[in-house]
């Protein structure tokens, strides 16, 4: 996991806020999703206990992910992320990494 965001994720750790996310599974596929306790849910997955998709290809890691006050917004944006294509999504993830 990349310095920066390990920073940030646990600086959300105390927060109970909405975040979309991308782990990038063993098998260099990418998975998106969501959830309001971010450093639990990447634990979840990386135990076997969360996607059915990110189960059979552990370890996880977090390479992107976003905070919102409200659930459903970040569900739209969830949304929006997983309409994208790969190359899309790499290029999300490489804009954060920069900042």
């Amino acid at each position: 996991m990349m310095m920066s965001l390990k920073k940030e994720m646990v600086g959300l750790v105390q927060q109970q806020n909405n975040h979309v996310y991308i782990v990038r599974c063993s098998d260099q596929t990418l998975y998106t999703g969501w959830t309001n306790h971010l450093e639990k849910r990447i634990e979840a997955h990386n135990a076997g206990k969360g996607a059915k998709y990110t189960k059979a290809r552990r370890p996880v890691e977090l390479v992107y992910f976003e905070t919102f006050e409200h659930k459903s917004d970040a569900l739209k944006r969830e949304y929006q992320i997983k309409q994208l294509k790969r190359f899309e999504k790499e290029k999300l993830i490489l804009s954060k990494k920069k900042i």
